[in-house]
């Protein structure tokens, strides 16, 4: 019987760090699938406007049986 309980989902953001594979890789060895990859943009305002800064992606995982 495990100690911690693990939800059964989860939330991995990919950072500026890392790759997503990388975090591909942390969801399967914490015993997670991923099920959603969600992106969004992040916008930043400069002189010409507003324009888009980078993307933002997050998997959802859920805990293999």
């Amino acid at each position: 019987m495990k100690n911690k309980k693990q939800l059964k989902k989860k939330k991995f953001e990919v950072t500026k760090n890392d790759t997503i594979e990388s975090v591909l890789q942390q969801m399967r060895s914490e015993g997670y699938m991923p099920v959603r990859r969600i992106e969004k943009p992040v916008f930043k305002e400069t002189e010409n406007g507003i324009e888009v800064s980078h993307q933002e992606i997050v998997f959802e995982g859920k805990l293999i049986d």
